[in-house]
Order: structure tokens, then C-alpha cells, then sequence
């Protein structure tokens, strides 16, 4: 029934709080019966009472957000209000930045800070520029041979290179590349892994153990004074830490280690694989970019940066982000009870009609052009935002940029089968492999 302007057009009197819209009976009993995903009883929801609206899964109460306003209110101005208490990646990262809370959580992520803006980011600009380099090379053989690749693989061994030489300073040696598969593998069976952590440890143990043993060289290599090719990492700037901090032992270094793994190369390879099955279904879309100016141009960059944008549009990196209330509040006009679950969901956010035109289309020119896209906070956050906003934000877009500028003016990908549904875990992932054949760059 409603839409944003709907919920809005409700009289409200200021100082009074509506009961928030519940979910019609009976949804989530047909959701279940149909074996869905949770998406798909989210956009029913959503659609039916709302951009902030209740629900039950259980015996507790949950309210999905997705209206800006809610948004911005939940994320950005009340966050002390509404707060992680657990992330369902914490079997694989521990106590890493993204899982931590409370004071240890604003102590972790004020050292890390730093280093991904300004001055830090440009200490990794080069080691991400070498990373590309190295995969366009890969795909000059790959398009002489006419080898067929994954092309979802191949975003992960980028993404992989780049954190990893930005971590260590050392180039992604194969060895490497193959063990922290495993870092791949735990984080795809997250979601259906048993929700005691003890149980959750053990069905994954043997992968765990493998990244241990990779994170735990890593470490006493980084330690030992041995820089890699690149220079210190981001590794070192841990380590330095553990001589001033005694809360950074070996273990929490391990688990800011895996995080970062686990952050910086998955959700930028999904991102990647996705825009390069959406240039397959738009072709007109990858001309367009390159012809927006000369290699190198600021215009170049920015119509690049575009094709990653409607991407994240469409398959932000969290599409889906819990929190939970701490404290009887007003949220948007409506009463939030203390102990509430919410979800506030970027994917159905970002594919709301009544802020994009069109949504389910793939348009880039919605960044590139005036009023092309909402302006309003609470309508595009890929990253999320406030103060627990994705850490390597412009380390990721960065990734992203720098690869696209070296490979889509030289290769366009001819794949021979594409997936047809996607994934909702942690990220939005295409279900199934990506394979492909590296053609001549098509004029448009």
C-alpha cells in the first residue's frame, strides 16, 4: 500500500508517537511456507506498510527501516541509540574493528582511522595501482591464449592482491592466494552455520585454521623488521600499536588482520563481478564511460566511478544492516521500544521507486548528471554511514577505479553463462560462476 509520500502525508502531531505500521497477518507465515529469502519478506514488507514498519520472525518485534529519514536517524544522529551487538561474521574476524563495541570498538577504529583518508590513502595508492597492473597482465595472456576464466575469481585475486600488498607490503604469491581461499569459504558459510559459536568454530575449524597459520607468519614476518618490496604496511602500523597498547595482542592483531582480508578484497570483488555481468546485459554503458574523456582525465575517472556507483547501487556491500534499540524512542514519527530489533536494509532502500526512477534499471548517468540521483542522507549508503560507516570506503572505491581504468578500455568480456539469482549473505553475490572469454573492445 504505501509509499514514502504516503507514510509522510499521515497527520502527526509534534511530541506524539504513532504505533509503528505492522506487517499484515499472515506474511510472514506464507513467506516462510514459500521458502523465500529474507529479502523477499523484507520487500513485501516494505511494500506494504511502508519505510518503517514491524514485523515478527519470532517471539521479538522487528522494524525494518529503509525511509531516509529513519535512515539517517538510526545510523547518523542516534547511533548510541541503536547499536551492533553482534556481527555474524565474528566466528571468522573475532574481535576485528568490524565486530568490536563500546569503548573498544571507538579505540580500534581511532587507530585505523587515520590511515584511510588522506595521507594514508595515499601511502596505498601505489600498491593498489601495482595490483592492477599485474591483472591486466594477467588478461593481455588470458585474451592471446583465449583462455576461459571465472571472472568473479579473478576480481577476488585482484582484490586480494591489492589488500594484501597494503597490508604486508608484499606482493599475493600463489601459495598465499591459495590458503586465504579459505577466508572465502568461511565467510560463504556464515549464514548457515549453527548460531552457537562454539559450534560455528568447529564446523569451519580446519579453514580457520588455515588462515591462522597465514595470518600468524604474517605477523612474525612483520614483526621481525622484514618490509616487503612496497615498505611497511598496514600490518606495521598494528604492530607499533602493540608496543604502547597492551589491548593489541596477537590475537586481536590476528583478528584487525583477517577483518581487513575479509573487508577489503570480498566486497570489492563482488562489486566488480557484478559490474561486469551488468556492462554483459548493457554494453552501451561501457562506451559511454570511455568515451566521457581521454585516458587519465578527471571526466574519465568520474564516468568510471559512476559504473561503480549504480553497481553499489543496486548490490550494496551490506545490504542489510541490524542494529538493535537500547532506549524507548521516535523514530520518524513512530514509538520504538527499548529491545526492538532493527534492520535497516540499503538494498531496498536504493531500489525505492519513489527515490529512483526506474530503479531495477542499470542507469550510471544517475551519478554523472544534475538531480540525477536523491540528495537527501539515508538514500545512498552502500558503505553505510555515521560514525560506524565502512572503514576502507575510499580504499575500496579506489580498487575499483583503478582496475577499471586498466582494463576496460583494453578487454570486454564474452561470458558463456551467467548466474540467474543471487546470494544474500553477508553480501549480494551472484550464485554461480562467472566464466568467460576475453574479446576484442567493442566500439560503441
Amino acid at each position: 500500500m504505501d509509499t514514502e509520500a504516503g507514510l509522510d502525508s499521515l497527520p502527526h502531531v509534534p511530541g506524539t508517537r504513532r504505533p509503528v505500521p505492522e506487517a499484515e497477518p499472515g506474511l510472514v507465515e506464507r513467506w516462510r511456507a514459500g521458502g523465500g529469502e529474507l529479502v523477499e519478506l523484507l520487500s513485501q514488507v516494505r511494500e506494504r506498510s511502508g519505510g518503517v514498519a514491524a514485523f515478527r520472525l519470532g517471539p521479538a518485534r522487528t522494524v525494518l527501516v529503509t525511509q531516509p529519514q529513519a535512515v539517517q536517524h538510526v545510523l547518523a544522529r542516534h547511533p548510541e541509540r541503536y547499536v551492533k551487538r553482534s556481527h555474524r561474521a565474528r566466528v571468522l574476524i573475532g574481535d576485528g574493528v568490524l565486530a568490536a563495541t563500546g569503548a573498544e570498538w571507538k579505540q580500534q577504529r581511532r587507530l585505523l582511522q587515520s590511515q584511510f583518508t588522506g595521507t594514508g590513502m595515499r601511502r596505498y595508492e601505489q600498491r593498489i595501482t601495482e595490483a592492477a597492473r599485474t591483472t591486466a597482465g594477467r588478461w593481455d595472456g588470458y585474451a592471446r591464449t583465449g583462455e576461459v576464466i571465472d571472472v568473479g575469481r579473478e576480481m577476488r585475486r585482484f582484490a586480494l592482491d591489492a589488500i594484501w600488498r597494503s597490508l604486508t607490503g608484499h606482493p599475493l604469491d600463489d601459495g598465499t592466494e591459495r590458503e586465504l581461499g579459505a577466508v572465502a569459504a568461511v565467510a560463504a558459510a556464515l549464514p548457515t552455520l549453527p548460531a552457537d559459536v562454539s559450534d560455528a568454530q568447529d564446523a569451519v575449524a580446519a579453514d580457520l585454521a588455515r588462515i591462522d597459520t597465514v595470518a600468524r607468519h604474517a605477523i612474525e614476518a612483520a614483526r621481525s623488521g622484514t618490509a616487503g618490496p612496497d615498505g611497511p604496511g598496514l600490518l606495521h602500523v598494528l604492530i607499533d600499536a602493540a608496543t604502547e597498547r597492551p589491548e593489541y595482542t596477537d590475537r586481536l592483531i590476528r583478528d584487525e588482520l583477517v577483518t581487513f582480508l575479509v573487508a577489503g578484497h570480498e566486497t570489492t570483488a563482488t562489486t566488480l563481478t557484478w559490474l561486469y555481468l551488468l556492462l554483459d546485459r548493457h554494453p552501451a554503458a561501457r562506451g559511454q564511460a570511455l568515451a566521457a574523456g581521454a585516458e587519465g582525465t578527471a571526466e574519465r575517472r568520474q564516468a568510471l566511478q559512476a559504473l561503480i556507483h549504480e553497481t553499489l547501487r543496486l548490490y550494496p556491500s551490506a545490504w542489510i544492516l541490524p542494529r538493535h534499540a537500547t532506549e524507548d524512542d521516535t523514530l520518524a514519527g513512530y514509538a520504538v521500544e527499548a529491545g526492538t530489533d532493527i534492520l535497516v536494509c540499503p538494498y531496498l532502500t536504493h531500489r525505492d521507486p519513489e527515490l529512483w526512477p526506474e530503479p531495477e534499471h542499470f542507469d550510471p548517468r544517475r551519478f554523472l548528471i544534475a538531480d540525477g540521483r536523491p540528495t537527501q542522507p539515508g538514500a545512498y549508503f552502500p558503505f553505510g554511514i555515521g560514525p560506524r560507516a565502512c572503514l576502507g570506503l575510499q580504499f575500496a572505491l579506489r580498487e575499483a577505479t583503478a582496475l577499471l581504468e586498466h582494463l576496460l578500455p583494453a578487454h570486454s568480456l564474452a561470458f558463456s553463462s551467467t548466474p540467474t539469482k543471487a546470494v544474500y549473505g553477508i553480501t549480494v553475490r551472484p550464485d554461480g560462476p562467472t566464466p568467460a572469454t576475453l574479446a576484442p573492445p567493442v566500439t560503441t
